[in-house]
């Protein structure tokens, strides 16, 4: 089969399209022939080195759908021919095979498309925890969400208007502007040409935000913080831009008493009762329309290298997809 493969870490060009042998199903496993595959700021930080991989090669990608292909013994609650979807744990989603351990298969209904799966999995799972565990949004609060054209922007814009939320976002363009109020967003910031802090304030009359979701990281940070009212909460859950500068505790005290949080995705699907719940809420969500996802473009699994690179420029919006 063909996959992406990482044999050093570095730039966009150390993805390399290669022939692999196509795996088999272990015990447990399931094979899915892979249909769409999401793309994700995580695989760029493993791409990258931000974060590690234990050995090398590995084959980017936590996310995907397609059809199952073949059954490990004792992998329960699939058959050949199942559509389905899958967040994983690990990496291995840039390949046309994948096989991998049941738990994490979900069965797909008709009413949602492989396209739409592939780019809501790992997006709309990590705003569920945004939303739904690491601050559970309430009618009322007034958030204030980064990068809200983005994959997961957009999603959670969606669903914490859904959840009674007022939603600032932030993004860099008049265009991606549109698109932000038109998938939830009561206002939307310009940090191209606005300072967002002193725009949060003027929005909510010097109160500042509930909660700060933040998926930018260093160039955002301060900012965020000062968006925030007194006892209120970063969400720190990305590295767009770098990492966040290491800071003295003291700042949360003069900036009103407020809290940090850095959550991974990771750890809120860990446990399979935690992730099938997750998933069940996200799937009737998108199911039911209430979640629109927007896919803003896709690529032949051999260009994986130029989606990234197009991914990293902040240009795109909505959901990247690879096709094998």
């Amino acid at each position: 089969m063909k996959a992406i493969q990482i044999h050093q870490t570095g730039g966009a060009e150390v993805l390399k399209y290669e022939e692999i042998a196509k795996p088999e199903p272990k015990a447990g496993e399931v094979l899915v022939r892979q249909t769409a595959i999401g793309i994700n700021f995580i695989d760029i930080y493993f791409r990258s080195g931000l974060y590690k991989a234990a050995s090398y090669p590995i084959i980017p990608g936590m996310e995907a759908s397609g059809v199952v292909e073949a059954v490990g013994q004792g992998a329960q609650g699939f058959a050949v021919g199942d559509r389905v979807a899958y967040c994983s744990d690990t990496v291995g989603g840039y390949a046309q095979y994948r096989a991998l351990a049941a738990r994490w298969l979900v069965k797909l209904p008709s009413s949602i498309s492989d396209e739409v799966a592939a780019s809501v999995m790992v997006k709309g799972l990590t705003a569920h925890y945004l939303l739904r565990r690491t601050f559970p949004v309430k009618k009322g609060d007034t958030i204030l969400l980064h990068a809200a054209a983005g994959g997961v922007g957009l999603i959670a814009s969606q669903w914490a208007k859904h959840l009674g939320a007022t939603v600032i976002g932030t993004v860099s363009s008049d265009d991606k502007a549109q698109l932000a109020k038109a998938h939830g967003c009561d206002h939307v910031i310009l940090y191209t040409k606005e300072k967002v802090s002193a725009r949060v304030r003027e929005l909510t009359q010097g109160r500042g935000v509930d909660v700060a979701l933040d998926s930018v990281g260093q160039s955002t940070f301060m900012d965020s913080l000062d968006s925030l009212k007194k006892f209120g909460m970063l969400v720190s859950y990305g590295n767009a831009s770098g990492p966040v500068p290491a800071f003295e505790p003291l700042l949360l005290s003069k900036k009103g008493s407020i809290y940090i949080t850095r959550p991974t995705l990771m750890h809120h699907i860990e446990n399979e009762a935690d992730y099938r719940e997750s998933c069940a809420e996200l799937l009737d969500l998108v199911a039911k329309g209430i979640i629109k996802v927007s896919i803003g473009g896709t690529y032949k699994l051999e260009d994986a290298a130029k989606a990234q690179a197009d991914l990293e420029s902040r240009k795109t919006t909505g959901s990247l997809l690879l096709i094998p």
